[in-house]
């Protein structure tokens, strides 16, 4: 934010500031600690309402002081690390492509300076792991960290659900943390206009929170892509799942191949396994961890009391942060690549050949897909909801809308159920953003 002040007297009742010729020079806004530049000083500001107060001090430098030179007095206000309302992610049509995560001219530059950093040192022996087809150890516990945080995040939403209730469309994939659905008419789905984008509403379940992005499992995951002829007879299970997998844990469900020698390359796309028979039988360093089951929903139990439901709702919150956090570390070790046009994940270092994409324009790509790097919010895509400021007054106004804030489903019911917001949450749930009380105030608010 940015305020030009010129011939004004101006004091405000919170701090004593002093406005200096800054030569009608700007300063791009950022996001740092909040404070106010006057005078070479820096002096944080206090909570407080802006009023003219001409009683209080505020030197100006006068521009007849200039010989004829026309000055420019500025007063220059930065944003704190938390600013108090952030917009969510932006919302990508279906008549857009997703943008890569890393423009191409930054990917080209540091491919040129790697190339020019290289010239005349020697050649390395090979290519690190996991591209020569070994695991990373260090990787391994954090796998098995990530897939017990999935299941116990899964488990603890379960009972959290008996107690938080969450409203899901009937027609829409639209959901609402509350008692009462919000009045907005935002549904698109079957038989919208004839609801003239009504909501209908109905008790949500755990898949409806926690969007489950399905991938093919890979067997081997530096053989052959995965021909269209095949795309059913290779099994699906969720992306977090197979990026764990991949990862180091075991499932004799979903069998893997493993090596203990690093692949010998032959041309850029083609290798051959190193012989392993004459290296012993593998014997487990350390302990397997051990993983956490699902609980079935017939065993679920409702928390008793209003304690107990605050520290399930911080397990939970913890879970979620584990989750997410964890597999944002495996994904810049692992690959993981997603389509620009359509919601398919592929957890690999190239993408699958099965044309299979339906998005904007696909005749023209044979139904390929796009395949770029992913990032987290592809792999674990937060269902974001309206945060409910009141729950004594759960029913949302929709002359109010534009003051209300968002956050995940997950943060929400753990707010809900009791937990604290974490910080990185409350830019996008305004909270501390004022809510007129009435439609009349709201109009008045500039």
């Amino acid at each position: 934010m940015i305020t030009h002040i010129s011939s004004l007297k101006l004091s405000f009742d919170f701090c004593d500031l002093e406005v200096i010729d800054m030569s009608s020079s700007l300063v791009s806004p950022e996001f740092g600690t909040t404070f106010l530049s006057c005078s070479q000083r820096i002096i944080p500001p206090k909570v407080g309402i802006l009023r003219s107060n001409p009683s209080q001090s505020l030197r100006f430098l006068d521009s007849s002081k200039y010989s004829g030179k026309k000055s420019r007095q500025s007063l220059v206000i930065r944003c704190s690390n938390n600013p108090q309302n952030v917009d969510l992610p932006r919302y990508y049509s279906k008549k857009e492509k997703k943008p890569f995560p890393v423009p191409i001219v930054e990917l080209r530059r540091a491919a040129r300076q790697r190339m020019k950093s290289s010239k005349g040192q020697p050649k390395r022996s090979g290519p690190p792991p996991p591209k020569n087809g070994l695991l990373v150890q260090s990787m391994i516990p954090l796998a098995y960290a990530v897939l017990n945080a999935r299941t116990s995040l899964i488990n603890n939403l379960k009972r959290l659900l008996k107690v938080v209730p969450v409203q899901a469309c009937k027609y829409c994939n639209e959901i609402h943390v509350g008692p009462i659905g919000h009045p907005f008419r935002s549904c698109q789905g079957q038989n919208s206009s004839i609801r003239k984008g009504k909501h209908e509403w109905v008790d949500a379940v755990v898949e409806d929170i926690i969007v489950q992005i399905e991938a093919y499992h890979l067997y081997d995951r530096l053989g052959k892509r995965i021909p269209h002829e095949e795309r059913f007879s290779v099994p699906r299970i969720p992306a977090l799942i197979e990026l764990c997998i991949q990862a180091g844990v075991e499932l004799p469900k979903y069998p893997t191949k493993r090596r203990r020698k690093p692949i010998i390359r032959i041309g850029k796309s083609e290798f051959v396994d190193a012989d392993e028979s004459e290296l012993p039988d593998p014997t487990p360093e350390s302990p397997i961890p051990e993983l956490v089951t699902e609980t079935p929903d017939w065993e679920i139990v409702a928390p008793c009391n209003e304690e107990e439901i605050t520290l399930l709702a911080e397990e939970t919150l913890k879970m979620w942060e584990k989750m997410r956090g964890g597999a944002k570390r495996l994904m810049k070790m692992y690959p993981v690549r997603v389509c620009g046009y359509c919601p398919e994940i592929h957890v690999g270092p190239t993408g699958h050949k099965a044309q299979n994409c339906g998005a904007y324009k696909h005749q023209q790509r044979n139904g390929q897909h796009g395949w770029q790097s992913a990032v987290l919010d592809d792999l674990i895509p937060p269902r974001y909801v309206w945060h409910v400021p009141n729950m004594a007054e759960p029913l949302l106004q929709k002359e109010l809308r534009n003051f209300y804030g968002q956050a995940p489903a997950v943060v929400e019911m753990c707010v809900q159920g009791g937990a604290a917001v974490p910080e990185q949450y409350k830019g996008t749930m305004r909270l501390d953003v004022g809510i007129p009380s009435s439609v009349r105030e709201a109009e008045m608010v500039v």
